[in-house]
C-alpha cells in the first residue's frame, strides 16, 4: 500500500463536502478521469480510509427535544457497557471518550425529562456524577484539510509507508509497516483462532 498522495487527499476533501458528488466532477477538479477517480475511491475503501458514504441530516428539523451535552462520571469497569447502551439509545447522536477516560455524549431529549431519561438509560450503572449542558448551537464540519493522513500498523502502531504491506484476514483489511509485523500479527491471530 503506497502513501496517500495529494490527489487522494483532494478526493477525500471533496467527498467530505458532498458524498454524492459524481466521479466525473471530482475528476474535473483533480485532473483525472471519472474511472480513475472510481479506482482511487475503491482503493481507499479497501484500505479502510473510507468506511461508508453518508448524508448530513439536519436532526433539529426531524427530532423533538432539546440538544444537550452530558458528561458522565462512572467507574472505568462500566465504560464499555455504557458506550454500547449509548450507541443504541434513541436520541444519542455522538459519544466521546476523553483522554482522562471520561464519557461524554450529545443527545436530543425532552427538556423536562432529562434526569428520568438518564436514570432509565443507566438504571443499573453506578453513576458517580453527571452534568447536563444545554446546547444552543451545533455545527458538525467533518474536513480533512490540514490533517496529515497516514495508515497505522495493526501490530506496532507505526506509520505505514510505501514499504508496508496490506492483507485481508477473515474479511478484514489490516495494514503493516513491515513484513515482520505482518508475520507476528498472523502468528498471534492463528494462535488465538486455535485456542477458541
Amino acid at each position: 500500500m503506497r502513501n496517500l498522495d495529494e490527489t487522494d487527499l483532494e478526493i477525500l476533501s471533496l467527498l467530505a463536502e458532498n458524498a454524492r458528488l459524481p466521479y466525473s466532477e471530482i475528476g474535473d477538479t483533480v485532473g483525472l478521469s471519472g474511472p480513475a477517480v472510481s479506482d482511487r475511491v475503491k482503493r481507499l475503501q479497501e484500505a479502510g480510509v473510507i468506511n461508508n458514504f453518508t448524508i448530513d441530516i439536519s436532526r433539529s428539523q426531524l427530532r423533538a427535544g432539546v440538544p444537550v451535552f452530558i458528561q458522565l462520571e462512572i467507574p472505568a469497569s462500566a465504560h464499555e457497557t455504557v458506550r454500547e447502551r449509548l450507541r443504541n439509545a434513541d436520541g444519542v447522536e455522538h459519544v466521546f471518550v476523553t483522554s482522562e477516560g471520561e464519557l461524554w455524549f450529545y443527545a436530543r431529549v425532552e427538556a423536562q425529562n432529562v434526569r428520568m431519561w438518564i436514570d432509565s438509560l443507566l438504571d443499573d450503572i453506578e453513576i458517580q456524577d453527571y452534568s447536563v449542558t444545554l446546547v444552543d448551537e451545533l455545527e458538525w464540519t467533518p474536513a480533512i484539510d490540514g490533517v496529515e493522513f497516514a495508515l497505522t500498523c495493526a501490530e506496532c502502531s507505526n506509520t505505514v509507508d510505501n514499504e508496508g504491506e496490506t492483507t485481508r484476514i477473515d474479511g478484514e483489511i489490516y495494514h503493516f509497516c513491515c513484513p515482520s509485523c505482518l508475520a507476528r500479527f498472523e502468528e498471534r491471530y492463528q494462535r488465538l483462532e486455535e485456542g477458541v
